[in-house]
């Protein structure tokens, strides 16, 4: 089994793909939409849907704002430059609602951002998350 993506209804599938392409630098994959059904998919990632985990961007025709809800988390990406990332979502426009820093009772630096939706993205510090890991691993085998 595979983990294959996520679907997140959103309300303006126009800035969503802005956001998630132009601002995130994911690439749209494909999308389609279905008169009978009065919607749009949108499919969105960092590779190839065969390889990778990816997005599916859900348009409702005429729904133009969903309430998110409490249980819904975030999205995570692992970033190379945490810093770089935010500055750069932040010059195009893009909303940075924790800035980069440790995250509480951890070392793993991370970020936070919105979608046009509200959606929280979680940003990873890549080298941070993996010295993270490494260490839990190593303290498990002790």
């Amino acid at each position: 089994m595979r983990l294959l993506h996520t679907m997140l209804r959103v309300g303006d599938l126009e800035k969503s793909l802005k956001f998630y392409c132009e601002v995130l630098k994911m690439k749209l994959l494909r999308k389609k939409d279905y008169p009978g059904g009065e919607f749009t998919l949108a499919f969105v990632g960092y590779g190839d849907e065969a390889d990778h985990t990816v997005l599916e961007l859900t348009y409702n025709w005429g729904k133009n704002q969903y309430n998110l809800g409490d249980a819904y988390g975030h999205i995570a990406i692992g970033v190379d430059d945490i810093y770089a990332t935010c500055e750069q979502i932040k010059a195009q426009g893009g909303k940075v609602t924790r800035e980069p820093g440790p995250m509480k009772h951890g070392s793993t630096v991370i970020a936070f951002v919105e979608d046009p939706d509200g959606y929280k993205v979680e940003l990873i510090q890549l080298d941070t998350h993996t010295s993270t890991q490494s260490a839990r691993q190593e303290a498990a085998k002790v």
